[in-house]
C-alpha cells in the first residue's frame, strides 16, 4: 500500500475503478435464511434469493445456524472438489448450493451429521451423477464419478472432502483469478467462490446494483467455459504470471477495504478480513512463493492499524495522529514473521515485500518521531525501480519531505503535476496542499485541499480535506 492523506500512510501502487463497502465474511447473510432457486436455468445462470423463515423453532434455528456455519467454512473446499470432477466452476457452484438447500431441508429434521462437510460433498456428488445422466454425458465420465461416489458412501467420509483438498483449492484460486477475466470479474468471482459471499453482499461491497454483479459472475463463468480454461495449477514459466494475477486480486480487495474509494465510510473492515483470509490460505497452499508471504506481511501490518485509523464518529485519523497503543500487536508480529519468511525465500526485492518492509518501518516505531523516514525513502526508490509508477513517486515525495524537509518533497511533487495519469488523482493535490501548508503558503495550500476534496468520492475523506482547507484560513495572518 502506498500514501494517504499527509499524515502519512501508503497508497496502493495500482488501483482499479471500483468501489467498496463493508461486508461480512461468509457466504449466507445470517442464520434463519434459506436459499431457494428461481427458475430452472442452465448451470450458473439461475438466481438465488434469500427467504427469511418466519418460524422460530429453536431446533430448526440451531440446525440452520449449523448449516450456515458449515457453509462458511467448507464452501470453497466443496466447490473446489466438485470443480475438479466436473471441470466447470459454474456447475460446481450450483451443485454445492443444491447440497446446501438439501441440508437446510433435512438437517432440522434429521439432525446435523457427524461430518457435515463430507455430507455436503457426498450429496453434491450424487446430484452431479444425476445431472450427468439427465444430460447423457460420456459414459467414461459417468464411471469416474460413480467410483468417486462409492468412495464418498464409505464410512470414512473425510476422504470425500479432504482428498487433494489443497490442490483443489489452489486450482480454484487460479481459475477464479485467470487473466482472461477482467479485474472486476476476477474480484467478484473470487469473493463468490472462495470468500463464500452472496451476490447481494458483493454488490453492497462495491456500491453497484446487484444485477450488475450477478452479470459479472455469470459472464465470468461463461468466459471460463467458452475459453476452455483448464481447472489446474499452472506450471513452469506460466506460474509466475498467473500467481501475479492472483495476488493482484487479493491486493485490490484489501486496498478497497483499507481505504474505500467511495461511499460514506473511511474503511470497509470486512473486505480487509476477506483479503487477509484469502492471503493466508494462499500462503499455506504455496509456501515457497516469497511474494505471497510479502503480500500477507503487507496486509497483516496494515490491518494492525485498523482500529486506530477511525475516530469515534467514523472520521479518519491520519497515521501521525493515531494512538499507537491501539495498533494490534498480534497482527504486527504475524506480519513481521511473514516478511521474514519472504526474505528467507529470497524475496526481499519483490514489490509486495518492499511495501511490507515500508509498513514494517512504521510498525516498529513506538512514536511518530522514531520513524526511520530515510529508510522509507530508500525503499520507495527501490520500489520505483521494480514497479515504475507516478503513485510510487508521490509516496517517495512524502517520505523525502518527512526525512529532509517539505521543500525537498515539494520539488518532486511539482514534477508530478504534469503527469496525465494523476490529473484526477485527489491525493496529488492533497499531498501538495500538506507540503505547502508546512511551508506557510496557506492560500495555495487551501486551494489544493479544496481541489482534492472535489476529486475524492469518499465522503469521510472529503470532510477531512475541507476541514484542512478551513484550517488554512484560520492559520492565515489577518
Amino acid at each position: 500500500m502506498l500514501a494517504c492523506q499527509a499524515g502519512w500512510e501508503a497508497l496502493p501502487v495500482e488501483r482499479r475503478d471500483w468501489r467498496g463497502v463493508g461486508l461480512f465474511p461468509g457466504g449466507v447473510s445470517s442464520p434463519g435464511h434459506v436459499l431457494k432457486r428461481e427458475g430452472p436455468g442452465r448451470p450458473g445462470l439461475h438466481r438465488w434469493t434469500e427467504v427469511i423463515e418466519s418460524a422460530a423453532v429453536t431446533d430448526d434455528t440451531q440446525a440452520q445456524r449449523a448449516v450456515h456455519a458449515v457453509w462458511r467454512i467448507e464452501s470453497a473446499r466443496l466447490i473446489a472438489g466438485l470443480a475438479r470432477m466436473v471441470r466447470d466452476v459454474g456447475q460446481a457452484e450450483e451443485l454445492a448450493q443444491d447440497a446446501l438447500v438439501a441440508a437446510l431441508e433435512k438437517w432440522p429434521v434429521s439432525g446435523v451429521p457427524d461430518n457435515p462437510g463430507a455430507w455436503l460433498m457426498a450429496t453434491a456428488k450424487r446430484r452431479a451423477i444425476d445431472e450427468m445422466r439427465r444430460h447423457k454425458l460420456l459414459a467414461r465420465k459417468h464411471e469416474e464419478l460413480g467410483h468417486e461416489l462409492e468412495e464418498a458412501q464409505t464410512p470414512d467420509l473425510d476422504a470425500a472432502l479432504d482428498d487433494d483438498v489443497g490442490d483443489d483449492l489452489l486450482r480454484l484460486v487460479f481459475t477464479s483469478c485467470h487473466p482472461v477475466l477482467s479485474p472486476e470479474a476476477r474480484v467478484a468471482l473470487t469473493l463468490r467462490l472462495l470468500g463464500g459471499l452472496t451476490t447481494e453482499e458483493i454488490a453492497r461491497a462495491f456500491l453497484v446494483p446487484e444485477p450488475t454483479v450477478a452479470q459479472r459472475i455469470v459472464r465470468a463463468k461463461r468466459t471460463l467455459a467458452e475459453k476452455g480454461v483448464p481447472f489446474e495449477v499452472p506450471r513452469g514459466e506460466e506460474l509466475a504470471t498467473r500467481l501475479a494475477s492472483v495476488l493482484e486480486v487479493v491486493y485490490l480487495i484489501f486496498n478497497e477495504g483499507y481505504s474505500a474509494t467511495a461511499g460514506d465510510d473511511w474503511m470497509r473492515p470486512g473486505l480487509c478480513e476477506d483479503a487477509l483470509r484469502l492471503g493466508r490460505i494462499l500462503a499455506e497452499l504455496v509456501p515457497n512463493e516469497p511474494e505471497v508471504h510479502g503480500l500477507v506481511a503487507l496486509m497483516e501490518i496494515q490491518a494492525s492499524r485498523a482500529r486506530a485509523r477511525v475516530g469515534p464518529s467514523g472520521e479518519p485519523v491520519l497515521l501521525l495522529d493515531q494512538n499507537r497503543a491501539q495498533w494490534d500487536q498480534l497482527l504486527i508480529r504475524r506480519g513481521l514473521a511473514a516478511l521474514e519468511r519472504a526474505e528467507k525465500l529470497g524475496g526481499a526485492q519483490g514489490p509486495y515485500a518492499v511495501q511490507a518492509a515500508i509498513a514494517a518501518c512504521h510498525a516498529r516505531a513506538r512514536t511518530p518521531e522514531a520513524t526511520d523516514w530515510q529508510r522509507i525513502a530508500t525503499l520507495y526508490a527501490v520500489l520505483a525501480q521494480l514497479v515504475p509508477s507516478p503513485v510510487v513517486e508521490l509516496n517517495r515525495a512524502v517520505a523525502l519531505s518527512m526525512a529532509f524537509g517539505p521543500e525537498v518533497g515539494l520539488e518532486l511533487v511539482e514534477q508530478l503535476k504534469a503527469e496525465p495519469s494523476l490529473k484526477s488523482y485527489h491525493l496529488l493535490p492533497s499531498v501538495r496542499g500538506d507540503l505547502l501548508q508546512k511551508l506557510g503558503r496557506l492560500q495555495e495550500a487551501q486551494a489544493e485541499f479544496k481541489r482534492a476534496a472535489s476529486l475524492t468520492r469518499n465522503a469521510r475523506e472529503q470532510e477531512l480535506l475541507l476541514a484542512r482547507a478551513a484550517a488554512c484560513t484560520r492559520e492565515r495572518p489577518s
